[in-house]
């Protein structure tokens, strides 16, 4: 039970951070930062393109673990109150 307690939290915490505005902007300039990288990149700098790629996908990964928190923390309070409900 403990274990599920900390889920929901991670969950709630994970919701207020992508809801916050600040979040969210930040994340999309360092994309767009990113994406002007990769497409003003030369021909040749491969290593520009690949580290470029690198940043956006570790972009990526941080919101939709976020993302990935929020749907565990409704999953167990969906479960939660799928179980209160049969024992009523």
């Amino acid at each position: 039970m403990q274990k599920e307690e900390q889920l929901i939290k991670l969950g709630d915490q994970a919701e207020t951070l992508l809801k916050q505005e600040v979040f969210n902007t930040t994340v999309n300039q360092l994309v767009e930062g990113t994406f002007q990288s990769f497409v003003n990149s030369k021909p040749e700098e491969t290593n520009a393109r690949d580290k470029a790629y690198a940043h956006y996908r570790a972009l990526v990964d941080i919101v939709n673990t976020l993302q990935q928190r929020v749907t565990v923390r409704d999953e167990i309070n969906k479960k939660n109150s799928d179980n209160n409900n049969k024992e009523e």
